[in-house]
């Protein structure tokens, strides 16, 4: 009997937790393996990740307290690492090691929480916002190995509490104070691309809007008897505009000429990922990497993803000042990108080809 939930559709398969499946020590249904071992050998092709390292202490100063050359030094290494990367990884950003040591605490008490307590906050398979997997993918589409949290956390008016967990006690205020510091990190790092093009510091802050949305996403990655078969996300890139993630094990990986790299283990870094509507923004000039999440058979694993997105309804488009006879523009103007990204997301396909100009 046992075997007979391989044919069950996605639907009925993600209406039941990962966890849960963990704990009833079952084997990963079919719809989750979307590997074969030839795949998989390439888990660890890098011992040593050569991504950036980029410490923003110095562009928390005003520019009196520290040299011009340590800020121009700073900057060219975020273009440099955005235009080959994607991606870096940020030190010296302000946010407290106390603060992202209790994120990551309420994450992992909330998730090790009975199933009975979590399903309170339950989504359905076809929400976003609230505790399980993303919606239904399209069939033929494999599912993720793990478990999540979803929440809109910024504009206020936009937060549903009633998916904002009460245990434990101190989820809604340490997620209150993470929010506020996610505010004044997007607007450090926004500011610190547009120098990096020697645009207008505040030039994407404006095509992010007033009301420029914050997502956080909660992620729980369940050890997987299978890790040769499954993953416990996909590989895809983001719709947003870009991602600040914070990661707790080793198990994240990102796509660069055709290898794919680790992001290594450091607690109290946070990994800036640009996303498609970055892309758009810069003309192509900042890369939206692909990336996905490993699975283990040894231990779980939690990560808190961030998703910085423009206000919706808001048009945005290539930045005028990256664009001219020599760069023409590569993209169009598009508006609400993250849903028709998710749209082909869930055909396992990017979007970014339909705001090519």
């Amino acid at each position: 009997m046992a075997e007979a939930s391989v044919d069950l559709p996605a639907e009925i398969l993600l209406s039941k937790r990962v966890q849960e499946m963990v704990l009833d020590k079952k084997e990963p249904p079919a719809p989750y393996k979307c590997r074969d071992d030839a795949d998989s050998e390439d888990d660890d092709p890098i011992s040593m990740s050569p991504i950036p390292l980029i410490d923003l202490g110095c562009l928390l100063l005003s520019t009196s307290e520290v040299p011009a050359q340590e800020i121009v030094e700073v900057l060219e290494k975020i273009n440099a690492a955005l235009s080959s990367w994607g991606c870096f990884q940020a030190i010296g950003h302000g946010i407290s090691n106390l603060l992202l040591d209790k994120v990551r605490q309420i994450s992992r008490e909330f998730f090790a929480q009975p199933m009975e307590e979590k399903k309170k906050y339950a989504k359905t398979v076809v929400d976003f916002e609230g505790y399980g997997a993303d919606p239904v993918p399209e069939e033929g589409q494999s599912l993720d190995w793990s478990d999540r949290l979803f929440l809109n956390v910024q504009p206020e008016d936009q937060r549903n509490y009633k998916f904002w967990p009460m245990t434990p006690e101190s989820f809604r205020d340490v997620l209150l104070e993470y929010t506020d510091e996610m505010k004044r990190v997007t607007e450090l790092i926004s500011r610190a691309m547009a120098k990096s093009l020697n645009l207008d510091e505040n030039c994407f802050l404006k095509q992010f809007g007033e009301r420029s949305q914050l997502q956080a996403r909660f992620n729980y990655y369940s050890p997987c008897k299978r890790p040769d078969l499954v993953l416990g996300l996909k590989p895809h890139s983001d719709g947003s505009g870009y991602t600040i993630i914070m990661q707790d094990e080793v198990g994240l990986q990102v796509l660069k000429d055709d290898k794919w790299y680790k992001i290594p283990k450091n607690p109290h870094a946070l990994l800036v990922l640009m996303a498609d509507q970055m892309e758009i923004m810069t003309n192509g000039i900042f890369k939206s990497p692909v990336h996905r999440v490993l699975s283990n058979s040894e231990r779980d694993r939690i990560s808190v993803a961030v998703f910085y997105t423009p206000e919706v309804g808001k048009e945005i488009g290539p930045e005028d000042g990256l664009v001219n006879e020599r760069t023409p523009k590569l993209f169009k103007m598009v508006k609400d990108y993250a849903d028709t990204h998710f749209g082909y997301y869930q055909r396992g396909m990017r979007a970014l080809h339909t705001a090519q100009a």
